[in-house]
């Protein structure tokens, strides 16, 4: 058993097969085949049934991703201490984040990160709830994942680092049904529609909360997909509630953004894995979470005087 046969094999479980895997390794099929062939040889044992062109993980297969992934996880340890020294000359930063926070928090976080260390190499990938960044975090899949919640996660076998708070607000067409520079009240969504996400976010948990306290809400949308909110909207198919940093986005396009009466706060909550950490993670870490416990500070270029302002947000 080697390093590259784990390699191999873990890009097979996340690409979802070995075409996919072969392509994204730049291997031929033939290749990463005899490479899993004599890892199954290693481990006595078959790691995926072949079903047609699909392939599921056997009992050994599933038994074998995290050890697989500790073991690769130990060796980029090991090589970024050797070759980087903390220096990071290089390397490569895996992280999982929602959708919502793209814009803010990670928009700041990322500048600052690439700017300070040029050569390393970020990878986002998209979750779509908090429990998947926690999962992606806790089995290796990434070192860190951002995620967004209503209320205090309930993490375990990760590091929560508490990056900053962000308000929900109204997004509507320019011509919409409410009058620009007034709040809209929970009531007052009662028989609009809505253009919502998945459940398990905490913009849905939003609409979900209205629905419970016998609000007639009518979701016009409902999509995985965060960015198809703003041309929805636009497109008058619906209102969405987002996270205060999509307003200068969605103001900058055309639409309307009106706060919410009561307000609603979503937290930006960092997860790192435990343990020790790569240098790109730690060094991420430390440019996200200040010593001092207190959120990044805003682009002055982007930041918005509601959110700037500690007492514009009700907790």
């Amino acid at each position: 058993m080697d390093f590259r046969q784990l390699t191999y094999f873990l890009a097979i479980v996340d690409h979802g097969g070995f075409n996919r895997a072969a392509a994204a390794l730049y291997v031929s099929q033939p290749s990463l085949s005899q490479a899993i062939q004599a890892l199954e040889r290693d481990v006595d044992g078959l790691l995926f049934h072949r079903i047609g062109r699909r392939v599921v993980l056997t009992e050994a297969g599933a038994a074998l991703v995290p050890r697989a992934r500790e073991a690769l996880h130990a060796l980029e340890l090991a090589r970024a201490g050797v070759a980087s020294v903390r220096e990071l000359r290089g390397g490569r930063l895996e992280m999982a984040t929602m959708a919502s926070p793209t814009i803010e928090p990670l928009g700041t976080m990322v500048r600052r990160f690439t700017e300070r260390f040029p050569a390393v190499s970020l990878s986002l990938r998209l979750a779509l709830t908090p429990e998947a960044v926690v999962e992606m975090v806790r089995t290796g899949a990434c070192e860190l994942g951002l995620l967004v919640t209503s209320s205090p996660p309930a993490i375990r076998d990760v590091v929560p680092h508490h990056v900053g708070d962000d308000r929900l607000v109204l997004v509507t067409p320019m011509d919409g049904p409410f009058p620009p520079g007034r709040a809209v009240r929970a009531e007052q969504l009662a028989g609009h529609r809505l253009i919502v996400g998945q459940r398990g976010t905490g913009i849905r948990s939003y609409v979900d909360d209205l629905e419970a306290q016998g609000i007639d809400i009518r979701i016009a949308v409902e999509t995985e997909h965060r960015m198809a909110f703003l041309p929805l909207v636009l497109g008058g198919v619906g209102l969405a509630v987002v996270t205060q940093s999509w307003a200068a986005l969605s103001e900058r396009s055309g639409a309307l953004v009106l706060d919410l009466e009561p307000a609603r706060v979503q937290h930006n909550v960092l997860v790192s894995r435990k343990g020790q950490l790569t240098p790109a993670a730690e060094a991420f870490l430390e440019i996200a979470d200040p010593p001092t416990g207190d959120p990044p500070a805003a682009d002055p270029k982007t930041a918005d005087p509601k959110t700037a302002d500690p007492q514009a947000v009700d907790p």
